[in-house]
């Protein structure tokens, strides 16, 4: 099957940031990534798993911290978290350079987005490889509802839907 069928299949998909707090060359960094491949895993324990790509600075920073923070994110913010999934980490601020305002997590020593509708703050269990990406699955260690809202859901390429 060709990836652009596939993708054509499999969508449309919520697109959540992953926020992730890392120690990177002794200085603490903050990180958004938009995430379109993520799903509830179990109930008992409360456990989600998120996909990212092998290649992303995200997967490096996940991998050192052994935690992240899933915000459920308005479609308010499409311009936000458009400009998050073009560019890296590596090279600017994201939270600089949006709307999105820090707030500490709770439960694990991560950043979390203010303006999210929800989030789950989880510790990292699991690391299992899937091709070129890898899927992290997270313990559930504080989650919260903050308001409702419609969401963004990505249909591939630059296509987006509200809901």
């Amino acid at each position: 099957m060709a990836k652009k069928e596939f993708m054509r299949i499999i969508s449309p998909r919520q697109v959540v940031l992953v926020t992730i707090r890392a120690f990177v060359n002794g200085k603490e960094t903050d990180n958004i990534i938009p995430v379109a491949w993520h799903s509830p895993l179990s109930f008992d324990p409360e456990m989600y798993g998120i996909v990212i790509g092998k290649a992303r600075y995200s997967c490096e920073l996940i991998r050192k911290a052994g935690s992240f923070v899933v915000n459920f994110i308005s479609a308010e913010y499409k311009d936000d978290v458009l400009f998050c999934g073009t560019h890296s980490g590596r090279d600017v601020d994201k939270f600089a350079e949006t709307r999105f305002e820090k707030e500490n997590a709770e439960a694990i020593d991560c950043s979390r987005i203010k303006q999210a509708l929800g989030f789950l703050e989880c510790e990292v269990v699991n690391e299992v490889d899937v091709g070129d990406h890898v899927l992290f699955i997270g313990k559930v260690v504080n989650e919260g509802l903050k308001a409702e809202g419609k969401r963004l859901f990505h249909l591939g390429g630059d296509k987006f839907a509200i809901c």
